[in-house]
């Protein structure tokens, strides 16, 4: 009896860790939602090779670099990843960063951005599309990040970034292979493209620094 008292008090203290988390990243961010940027420039992708291997929640995880990854943008939403799962032990944080046009055009545009699951949306009103032109240049110009820290200093880091940030991160787009002690198999892949949506066309980003500007 005691010891289902403790479990059911732990779970209290979790969901109201989570519901204080939500409430100060949404009403005390100290940049406005919609701030622009002009004058980013794409991310920078060199090809590479190499790779890391731990184990994580029970999981043997292999990380496969495919490049070298820098991003400078502006973060126009963050989804915070806070329940169990190997998916979100390896990647608390999802940024969805916008650069170029996107970020230039930010506070002209009435954008309405956001991120459900581990997929990032936005949407704009009629007479905006006469600013934009063409809908597929935002596309293109910004993208989901899934964040995978590579230590625990890029994990403090990750978990600071918040909505309105100017921030340049660096790592490695990867690929990653997981398997646990029953056989038990995970996998997940990076885009490597700025051009694709829907499924699969996140980039998976091995993080070894954040960077404030």
């Amino acid at each position: 009896m005691k010891k289902h008292q403790e479990i059911k008090r732990l779970i209290i203290y979790t969901i109201v860790i989570v519901l204080f988390s939500f409430a100060v990243t949404t009403f005390f961010n100290p940049y406005e939602t919609h701030r622009s940027i002009p004058g980013i420039p794409d991310p920078v992708q060199t090809e590479t090779e190499g790779s890391e291997n731990f184990t994580l929640d029970g999981y043997n995880i292999d990380i496969y670099y495919l490049y070298e990854y820098d991003i400078e943008g502006l973060v126009v939403s963050t989804n915070r990843h806070y329940w169990f799962g190997i998916d979100n032990e390896l990647s608390p944080v999802d940024a969805a960063i916008a650069w170029g046009p996107a970020a230039e055009l930010n506070n002209k545009v009435d954008f309405h951005w956001g991120q459900t699951g581990r997929y990032y949306h936005f949407r704009v009103s009629g007479d905006d599309m006469n600013i934009i032109g063409d809908l597929s240049e935002i596309s293109c110009s910004s993208s989901n990040n899934h964040l995978v820290p590579s230590d625990s200093k890029t994990r403090s880091q990750v978990k600071k970034i918040r909505t309105g940030d100017h921030i340049k991160i660096k790592g490695y787009l990867v690929n990653i292979d997981g398997l646990d002690e029953d056989g038990k198999s995970f996998y997940w892949d990076s885009s490597t493209t700025r051009d694709d949506t829907g499924d699969g066309a996140c980039e998976l980003i091995y993080v070894t620094d954040v960077q404030w500007l």
